[in-house]
């Protein structure tokens, strides 16, 4: 058998570093998305982890809708009592890469942008900017054309806290 490197090597770890990341996240996460934060550690292998994500499946501890899986509220109990036996470093590295994905996801879910075509020409782009219980603004631009109409939704997405703050200032003259 090769030798790993890493803290991780027992399928009991691994469930318990899926539970471990699965319950620090808001919503669901794709296959990928959950490998790429789980295999943290150079002792987990690829296909131990995904043998361990069947087997939480069917344990009812993650629920999966084919496409994105979940912590239940059976994996979040047994996650909360077992956790601590992770080592430190492993906690830590996981920690990080589940914080910032939980920042990428609240800051998705608070940024609005599509676009509709007009009637008489052109397309109508809707950008909008939410602090999670409301839109803290909203506009409507037009473009000339599709590419002009994704280049302004990529650029708001890529920017909206820097557009609110600068209309903003604009505004009251700061």
């Amino acid at each position: 058998m090769e030798e790993r490197l890493g803290f991780i090597r027992e399928k009991l770890d691994i469930k318990i570093l899926i539970l471990f990341v699965l319950s620090r996240l808001t919503e669901p996460v794709t296959f990928e998305k959950l490998s790429e934060l789980v295999l943290c550690d150079e002792g987990i292998t690829y296909f131990d982890f995904a043998e361990c994500v069947d087997e939480l499946v069917k344990t009812e501890h993650i629920v999966s809708d084919g496409h994105t899986y979940a912590i239940t509220e059976k994996g979040r109990r047994n996650g909360e009592i077992t956790e601590n036996s992770l080592p430190f470093s492993v906690r830590l590295k996981a920690e990080k890469s589940t914080d910032e994905l939980r920042y990428q996801m609240g800051r998705k879910s608070m940024i609005s942008a599509n676009h509709v075509i007009r009637r008489k020409g052109g397309y109508t782009v809707e950008l909008s900017l939410s602090d999670g219980i409301s839109d803290i603004i909203s506009m409507k631009l037009y473009a000339a054309n599709e590419t002009q109409a994704q280049a302004l939704e990529d650029g708001f997405i890529k920017n909206a806290e820097d557009i609110y703050n600068n209309i903003l200032k604009l505004i009251l003259d700061e």
